[in-house]
């Protein structure tokens, strides 16, 4: 089996592509997170699923038909996170000179800054709009007027700062690193650390400009959103001044998570050794937590078994601490292992008013642990359209399965994050307001649908606002 190309063209080896088939049945069996889901919600059998496959393969006639097969795999489960990689065409090898970057080198672009990934939103569409005047944030922001109602407006196009170049070229010009010259690791986390704090700083400051404006009800806008990373838990946090507590994590048992668990509870009892009693008292609880997290990851699990789950749980998707007040863990090296949000130097409850958080299909992975966080905790009413369902993606690099005889690699999600109810967010978010959007309507056509649904929004924001009280 060859990627080569027309002139170096093998026969096609059906043989091949089957035996690549039941590798890929066999890795969704052992390491796929939301197999349950999968079977259950959504329906669809996974061994019927790939006897279907493999009749479609039995009748492809050259290599094309066959990556058509594996296509329709990724497309038939309906997860975000479920992804096929195909190797390259084999090219002619390239040399390089080895010399200095060129005059038009980009270092931002280099280590995937791209604006790219911060696509348009839908909310700036909205009738009466009117954007605020630039502060050289990355965030649009905005307000409009619903009746009576000044509803502010800011976009999130992404949960992570590498959607935002201006950020990267900010750190290289504050730290005075070497715009021409490639960044190495160390350099890439120096950057993304000040990026996550300008990040954070800049969106409390909109916040803030947002309140100043005369807004009282604010909407979040979403629509278009890829998601990004766990900034958008500690995000959520500044939205709403709430105790919020995340979504209950899930994960596959196996040797990948058993490392995490294994890893998570001798690094909390380094830091015990030295800790102060109190400080000392609980980081040995999450270590015993932890190794009893490690024990589900180890226990022996037939793949076939209904009455072994795939997955265990523990713990949240933030860590082994569900819900933590800002900054509860300053000063603490070890916080951010137990509660992910500790890393980022953000303020509950910037914003304390009504909150509705605007989705759409392309909605997707940490925009819905956003949404789902608040959703969850009533700090939120969501409105819009069902989003994309990613869901929990891949941790420490996942456990991707590369096919033996295409070279083709599969990565399936290795965890779980469970709502409150219990259902799996790679559901998709089920909007409080649903607005009948499609992701390839008109700019147009969707924000007037948005504009007719907004007062019903603001009615329900306002009134779990008053609940709260």
């Amino acid at each position: 089996m060859s990627f080569a190309g027309p002139a170096c063209a093998e026969p096609f080896d059906r043989a091949a592509w089957l035996a690549d088939l039941e590798q890929a049945r066999q890795a969704f069996h052992e390491k796929y997170a939301n197999l349950d889901w999968l079977e259950g919600e959504r329906e669809v059998g996974v061994d019927k699923l790939f006897a279907d496959l493999a009749k479609r393969m039995g009748r492809a006639q050259n290599d094309a038909q066959a990556m058509a097969v594996f296509n329709r795999l990724a497309r038939k489960t309906g997860d975000g996170h479920v992804v096929i990689e195909w190797p390259e065409p084999t090219a002619a090898a390239t040399t390089s000179s080895g010399g200095a970057p060129s005059a038009s080198f980009d270092l931002c672009g280099s280590i995937g800054y791209d604006q790219r990934q911060n696509e348009p939103g839908t909310a700036q569409a909205l009738p009466g709009y009117a954007e605020l005047a630039s502060t050289g944030s990355p965030f649009h922001a905005g307000t409009l007027t619903v009746g009576d109602i000044r509803v502010g407006v800011v976009r999130i196009g992404i949960f992570q700062p590498q959607g935002y170049p201006e950020l990267c070229r900010a750190a290289v010009h504050e730290l005075a690193i070497p715009a021409d010259k490639p960044c190495d690791d160390e350099c890439q986390n120096r950057i993304v650390t000040f990026a996550y704090r300008d990040l954070t700083v800049t969106l409390e400051q909109r916040l803030q400009e947002l309140a100043a404006a005369g807004a009282t009800t604010l909407l979040v806008d979403l629509t278009n959103n890829g998601g990004g990373s766990e900034w958008a838990e500690a995000a959520a946090r500044m939205f709403s001044s709430r105790k919020l507590v995340s979504e209950r994590r899930g994960f596959v048992r196996g040797e990948h998570w058993a490392k995490q668990w294994r890893d998570l509870g001798g690094q909390l009892r380094e830091f015990a050794k030295d800790a102060p009693a109190a400080d000392k008292q609980r980081l040995l609880r999450w270590a015993a937590e932890a190794d009893a997290a490690l024990r589900q990851a180890q226990a022996p699990c037939p793949a076939t078994s209904p009455a072994c789950p795939r997955t265990a749980t523990a713990g949240f998707s933030v860590g082994l601490v569900g819900s933590a007040p800002a900054g509860a863990f300053d000063g603490k090296e070890w916080g951010v292992l137990v509660f992910n949000p500790a890393q980022f130097p953000y303020h509950d409850g910037v914003w304390n008013g009504p909150l509705i958080v605007l989705t759409d299909q392309e909605t997707w992975s940490a925009a819905e642990e956003f949404a789902a966080v608040l959703q969850d905790n009533r700090a939120a009413v969501v409105m819009g359209a069902r989003t994309g369902g990613a869901g929990c993606g891949y941790t420490w690099g996942g456990t991707p399965t590369t096919l033996k005889n295409s070279g083709a690699v599969l990565k399936l999600p290795d965890c779980v994050r469970f709502r409150a109810d219990g259902s799996n967010e790679v559901r998709g978010i089920l909007p409080d307001v649903p607005v009948p959007l499609r992701a390839d309507d008109g700019l147009a056509l969707r924000a007037r649908l948005i504009a007719e649904k907004l007062p019903e929004a603001i009615a329900h924001a306002r009134a779990l606002q008053a609940q709260a009280r």
